[in-house]
């Protein structure tokens, strides 16, 4: 008994001291926690706040940690819409490395919300407020880490430049990436970037994955619209342009794109075949070998799974009608393509029109961002981003995914910057709550994370 005893204080105490090795030092723990809620508690909103105050508060952390102020930058494409970039100086024997974050965030009211969305809450286990989780936690972390190389006098390979950035969630004119690439690239030229996308997942408090984000579908609005003369309510016609509109919505909604597999998504497929438990594991490694049956099975049980693997145009928002008691002279809808990597504007709309098969109805486009492509898998990333989640969480495996929604980091991959999302940041897979009411981040998984990426860009930024 008493053997058992010590043996179960032994593993105890292995418990307790790998939990604390998964942890900054304190100082550094509260460094972060004091960069992030002063950024959490900076309103950046699109309408209701600006980025520039969180930018010159980070540009401020640093300059009093010793960064000279020619290795600073605050610029943007408006007063209100600044960008901060600094950089960390290598030996130059490899290239730079570009960190990425953005520092707008998704508008909160307070009256939706359970507490104040402007105040960094600790609570149950979890920080609260917006932008908790997208994306000023990563943010933080980026700085204090950087601030923790310098002083631990740590000399890199390649410079390491981090660049916290304006409006990814706004977009339009203001996007700091876009101003950055348009004005300065020469700030944020590197070999490769790390950027948000790529989050642990949880499932019932057990980590299973932390995910890799390589690729990600570009977006595309469409506008369907039918014009007639109209007349009284009270004399229809057969020719509507609702009705004719409506049809061809429908039509719209029986599209279904080419299933596609590219090395992305064969390398989740084949991660989560090794995940699963079930049933499914030997449909879910056939589909990861291109078997068209399994990719076609795989689609048809997840609707994540298949919008991975095709193109998905849905309608959004519609209009149409001038009066009450008159025939609509207009009827428009606006449809929502998220395109695969590598699929061309021209492959979508010839589907579309095709479905469609009404001349009376118009198709233009309304919004269309570059066609992004997949970033490849390199070898270095996914060998020390494997090694340091099996020595952080052993039995986590580290899955490559393409996103379905999207990042700043397309802008970069067009622009020539491979880049890849890295966040080490675990969360339950079914309560992801950015943009949304009471957004939140696990106390735990936020200190975890600050150790994960501080000793991913360290190996990655030495010569292996």
């Amino acid at each position: 008994m008493g053997g058992m005893f010590r043996g179960l204080l032994f593993l105890l105490s292995l418990s307790v001291c790998f939990g604390r090795s998964n942890m900054p030092p304190e100082a550094d723990q509260n460094l972060a926690r004091e960069i992030y809620k002063e950024m959490v508690e900076i309103k950046s909103g699109y309408t209701t706040g600006a980025t520039t105050p969180v930018a010159e508060a980070a540009a401020r952390r640093l300059r009093a940690a010793g960064f000279p102020e020619r290795d600073i930058f605050v610029g943007g494409a408006s007063p209100a819409k600044g960008n901060l970039v600094v950089r960390y100086h290598g030996s130059g024997r490899l290239r730079p490395i570009l960190l990425l974050a953005h520092i707008d965030v998704v508008e909160a009211n307070r009256e939706d919300w359970s507490l104040d969305p402007f105040t960094l809450t600790e609570k149950d286990g979890y920080f609260y407020g917006r932008g908790t989780a997208d994306d000023k936690a990563q943010a933080a972390v980026w700085v204090a880490n950087l601030i923790r190389y310098r002083r631990e006098g740590y000399q890199p390979d390649r410079d390491i430049m981090v660049a916290l950035t304006a409006d990814e969630e706004g977009g339009g004119p203001y996007n700091g990436v876009a101003w950055l690439l348009k004005n300065h690239r020469e700030l944020i030229d590197g070999e490769f970037c790390l950027n948000e996308g790529g989050r642990g997942q949880m499932v019932n408090g057990v980590k299973v994955s932390n995910n890799l984000q390589a690729a990600e579908k570009w977006y595309l609005d469409l506008r369907l619209e039918v014009r007639n003369k109209g007349g009284h309510s009270s004399v229809p016609t057969a020719d509507n342009a609702i009705y004719r509109l409506a049809q061809a919505l429908v039509r719209v909604s029986q599209v279904e794109f080419p299933l596609k597999v590219s090395e992305v998504t064969r390398a989740y497929f084949g991660g989560q075949a090794k995940l699963d438990r079930t049933s499914e594991k030997d449909t879910l490694a056939a589909a990861a070998k291109g078997d068209p049956a399994a990719i076609e099975r795989v689609a048809e049980s997840s609707p994540v799974w298949n919008s991975m693997l095709r193109t998905t145009c849905v309608a959004t928002m519609l209009e149409g009608g001038h009066a009450r008691n008159a025939l609509p002279q207009l009827a428009a809808a606006n449809v929502n393509c998220r395109v695969l990597p590598g699929e061309s504007l021209e492959e979508v709309l010839e589907r579309v029109k095709g479905a469609v098969g009404d001349a009376q109805v118009t198709i233009s486009v309304t919004t269309r961002e570059e066609n992004s492509p997949a970033s490849p898998l390199r070898e270095d990333l996914v060998r020390t981003m494997s090694a340091i989640t099996d020595e952080m969480w052993p039995g986590v495996a580290v899955v490559p995914t393409l996103s379905t929604g999207a990042t700043d980091g397309r802008m970069l991959r067009v622009a020539g910057i491979p880049t890849y999302g890295v966040q080490g940041f675990f969360g339950e897979r079914d309560d992801y709550r950015a943009h949304g009411r009471d957004e939140r981040m696990l106390v735990q998984s936020f200190y975890e994370g600050q150790t994960f990426l501080y000793s991913l860009v360290k190996k990655l930024s030495k010569a292996q």
